[in-house]
This record gives C-alpha cells, structure tokens and sequence, in this order.
C-alpha cells in the first residue's frame, strides 16, 4: 500500500529535498505540498494524505496553529520539523499537545553530509506513522491536573509529609476514548519504585498519567522516553509545571524519593542502583535507543527484585520487553496500555504478546490505577 505524503514548509530547498527523499521510496507518494499552515490545512482536506510533515515557523499561520485545525477537521498523522534547540525543544512539544504524532530534527547539514541515513530515518517514520492509531491522536488532548486539589491525608500506611500542592491549569475537555477491554483494579503493594518507559506518543501518554498523581505519592518514579537530548530538560521543565509531583531530568547521583519522577536524559543511559541512586551513563552507540528501556528496567530488577511496578505506554518497536522479562521473574509487576488508547501500538503489544503484562489498561485509567496500587 503506498503512503500519500503532504510536504508542509515555506523553504522551498527544504520541500524539495523533503519531495525528492521521500519520492526515492516506491511505497512513499509526495501528493502534495504547502508553503505555510493555511495552504497545509487546505490541501490536507483537499487531499486526504496518510501522514503530513509540517514546519513550525511559516509566514500566515504556523505550524503548532495548522495542526490543531487539521486535527480537528480530518485528524491525519502529522510528523513536525524541529530545531535542536530548547526552544525548539519547547515548540515540538507544543505541536505534540495539538495532536502531531512524532518529530524529526530539521537539520541541513545531516541533510547534506549523511543523506542516505536521513533517508532510512524520514521514511521509516513515515511508514510508521502511517499506521499510527489516529483516534488516540484525536482524542488524546492533555488534561493537565486539577487547580489546587487537596492532598490525601497521610495514613499508617502513608506516613511521610506530603509535599505541597502546587497549582495547574484546569483541565481542557476531552473526547472519550474508544471502549477496549481493561483488567481490574490492581492491589495495593508496597512498591519501592514504579518505572515508565515509552516512545511514540509517549510525551502526551505521560503527562496525562503523570497530571493525575497527588503530590504525596509514595514511591519515587523512573521515566524513560526516547528522546534527543535537547529535548529531554524542556520536558522534564513541562512535566514540573503542570504536575503536582515534582520531575526533573535525571543526574548522575540523584537519589529516588517518593514524589519525584526522574526523566532520562536524552542521548544517555539511567541506571539505579540498590542504594536508590540514579547513575548516568554515556550513551552506547550500539545501542538503538538512547536512553534505553531495557536497560534501566534491567538495573531495576537488579536492585529492586519484586518492589517494581513497571509500565510500558505506546511507543513504535519492542524496547522495554527484556528488561520486562527480568523485572517479572523477579516477581515485580508488568503493565502495558492497550491498543485502543495507544498512538502506535508496538511496545506495549511487545509486552502482552510475550505474555508479560500483569494487566492492561487505557491510557485514561493509568494515572488513577498507579495511585490505587500505590497509595
């Protein structure tokens, strides 16, 4: 089946370099182009691509701006352009909110110096975008967490000063999601640790399920998002704003603690060790994924044994099962999100088809069912 691509930038190198990558691959049709968010939106319902790749900064109507209007009138995989700046760090993550999919650097000079591997790339997440589940992309808005709402009161069992609550922005309405089979609620445990790793779709995924943890929620998180690393600062910066547990980007030597989620850094590994300290490593190129799931997982399994509630959200590939696997013979707990809340079903369906999860649930459940294992 060949994939029709709409091609949305105001440089015109850019979209004919863009065109002429993408044309290169048999299963890939250019359909179409745009110079700025208006034409894009036009074309899009003209046109009726399976995936847009669209600029951020365009004369008449960006690109954050186009992508809201297109997903509310025809909801199509949009892949953004960005600069690995922090400001455009802040901007993609802007663009992922209004409903874009996934990104890709935009820089000239790889275009250049390395285009057969920017050819593999682009067109690999254009296919799997492709097949991304549009309606999660439709109905998947972020609802940050509610404005000043009290803290549980400590209990025996929940002893320690709960942190201060810190005010967010009220919930924006959001369409149901698609009904899909969930398990039940999960017992309560005493868990040392609950570790989050995803990819595709994952900026979105964990702000929704970080947003509805109380800020005296008693075990320290890990999250692992496949990231560049300039990235990684901004969103943990993000996360901080709009949650009432604190998240910070992860050093080397940072202590877990309950009420702080640790983000790995991008373009690094996170370890923990037995002693609850985070360490950093660098980066293994032979290694896909920087950061890698499996690999903080595994180190959890390591120091943790059956004191983790792992869980696993949408992202494209299978990184996250084997360190899965060791966590689950150790006796922790293994959750996945299911297929129907889930942008690109490839790493928790990694997770179930090795018969892994412990229980599956949507997207919107997560949040509430780590604070009913937890709390």
């Amino acid at each position: 089946m060949v994939v029709k691509v709409l091609v949305v930038d105001d440089s015109g190198f850019f979209r004919r370099r863009v065109s002429e990558i993408l044309s290169a691959d048999t299963s890939i049709q250019v359909v179409g182009t745009a110079t700025n968010g208006k034409e894009a939106i036009d074309q899009a319902l003209a046109l009726k691509p399976d995936v847009i790749t669209m600029d951020y900064e365009m004369p008449m109507m960006d690109g954050i701006t186009a992508v809201r209007h297109i997903m509310q009138r025809c909801p199509t995989p949009v892949l953004m352009f960005s600069s690995l700046t922090h400001e455009g760090a802040r901007v993609t993550l802007d663009a992922l909110d209004a409903g874009a999919v996934d990104f890709l650097p935009k820089n000239f000079e790889d275009i250049s110096r390395n285009p057969d591997k920017v050819r593999q790339l682009l067109c690999e997440k254009v296919h799997s975008i492709s097949r991304s589940n549009r309606r999660a992309s439709a109905y998947s808005a972020p609802a940050p967490a509610p404005t000043a709402a009290p803290a549980p009161a400590p209990s025996a069992s929940n002893s320690f000063n709960p942190a201060p609550v810190r005010s967010a922005p009220a919930p924006a309405p959001a369409r149901p999601a698609p009904a899909s089979p969930s398990s039940p609620a999960p017992k309560r445990k005493a868990y040392k640790l609950v570790a989050i790793g995803t990819s595709t779709g994952g900026p979105v995924a964990l702000q929704r399920v970080l947003t509805q943890l109380p800020a005296n929620f008693p075990a320290p998180i890990v999250l692992i998002q496949h990231m560049p690393a300039a990235f990684t600062k901004a969103f943990a910066e993000r996360l901080d704003k709009l949650c009432r547990i604190s998240v910070k980007e992860a050093e080397d030597g940072d202590i877990l603690r309950p009420g702080l989620a640790l983000l790995a850094p991008g373009g690094k590994q996170m370890m923990i060790d037995g002693r609850g300290a985070v360490k950093i490593l660098p980066g293994d190129e032979r290694l896909n994924y920087k950061p890698c799931v499996d690999i903080t997982f595994g180190s959890a399994a390591k120091s943790y044994g059956d004191k983790v509630l792992a869980v696993v959200l949408t992202g494209m590939g299978a990184d996250g099962r084997e360190g899965a696997r060791l966590l689950k013979q150790g006796g922790s707990a293994i959750w996945a999100q299911d297929e129907a809340s889930c942008v690109i079903y490839g790493m928790p369906m990694a997770i179930v088809k090795a018969d892994l999860a412990d229980a599956v649930y949507s997207l919107d459940d997560m949040g509430k069912h780590l604070v009913e294992a937890c709390l």
